[in-house]
């Protein structure tokens, strides 16, 4: 055996676990899934194939499908543009050379590791509208805070508020990607006169596009499958009330897990893998418009 053979060979030996993985816990999974969206399944019984009839009533049959889709948008257009500007703002001012920095980075940062049920559970009684914090901290300025979780109107901008408590984990990204820039540019852009906003126009923002277009993107997918806030934080995880959080993907867990209408919810979770194929492949699309790599050549 030749030696270009023998060290292909041992590449493929120690990728080996990953494809096996890959085709086992991913690949296969996924072909199945796309099958059993064809066909009538409830785990109990056979797979019977029943064409494009989830589909289309997925599309014609299904308010809920409707509401729980906008319901997802609205809560994805809004908070992932305001935890990306939040987490450069906060990244930014964390970025100063100020004493005890450190310390406000490590509080900043600490939301950010809690997550699970316990956070939602805590959440749900600081939104308390009888004795929860955030509503006694507004009548402390002669605001009388709205019921929160209990009003229609108010549950998807509770979310979104509890969302921006953990900003910390852009935040980090960002203030990696802010000490990264050369000093020399602020020296250069001063001898110019160029002011505090100017620079952050011109410079700060241009710099750290790398890192915001990773975090648009992932923030995109990850607001898209948003469950586990509505399934915790609802009326007995069934999106209430009036089906005011009813997402996406908890609409999606009700089929699979409640009726076991089970070729149903894989044709909602392929939609919902298009959806987000999209979005993403425009995204690409548009990077290169505003984004700005170090040493790119822009012609």
């Amino acid at each position: 055996m030749s030696l270009d053979k023998k060290e292909g060979l041992q590449g493929y030996l120690f990728i080996a676990p990953w494809i096996f993985g890959f085709l086992t816990l991913i690949a296969g999974p996924m072909l199945f899934s796309l099958y059993a969206s064809f066909t009538n399944y409830d785990i109990t019984s056979r797979m019977d194939f029943v064409g494009l009839k989830n589909y289309i009533r997925m599309f014609t049959n299904d308010d809920l499908f409707w509401t729980a889709l906008g319901n997802t948008l609205y809560y994805v257009a809004i908070s992932v543009p305001l935890t990306t500007a939040g987490a450069v703002l906060l990244a930014v001012l964390l970025n100063q050379g100020v004493p005890g920095m450190r310390m406000y980075r490590t509080i900043f940062y600490l939301p950010a590791v809690l997550s699970g049920v316990g956070v939602y559970l805590l959440w749900m009684q600081l939104l308390s509208p009888s004795s929860g914090l955030v509503n006694t901290v507004l009548s402390w300025v002669g605001i009388t805070g709205p019921a929160w979780l209990f009003d229609p109107a108010w549950t998807k901008p509770a979310l979104i508020f509890m969302k921006l408590w953990s900003l910390g984990g852009g935040m980090l990204l960002y203030l990696a990607s802010l000490q990264g820039v050369s000093k020399s540019l602020y020296e250069a852009a001063e001898i110019d006169g160029a002011n505090a906003y100017k620079r952050f126009r011109h410079i700060t923002l241009p710099m750290i596009t790398p890192v915001i277009f990773f975090d648009l993107v992932t923030s995109l997918i990850g607001g898209f499958q948003i469950f586990q806030e509505a399934y915790v934080m609802s009326e007995s995880g069934d999106g209430g009330p009036a089906n005011s959080l009813v997402f996406y993907n908890l609409h999606m867990w009700n089929k699979a897990f409640e009726v076991f209408d089970m070729g149903y919810a894989m044709a909602m979770s392929w939609i919902l893998f298009i959806v987000i194929l999209v979005i993403t492949v425009i995204n690409l699309k548009l990077a290169p418009r505003w984004v700005h790599y170090e040493g790119e050549d822009r012609k």
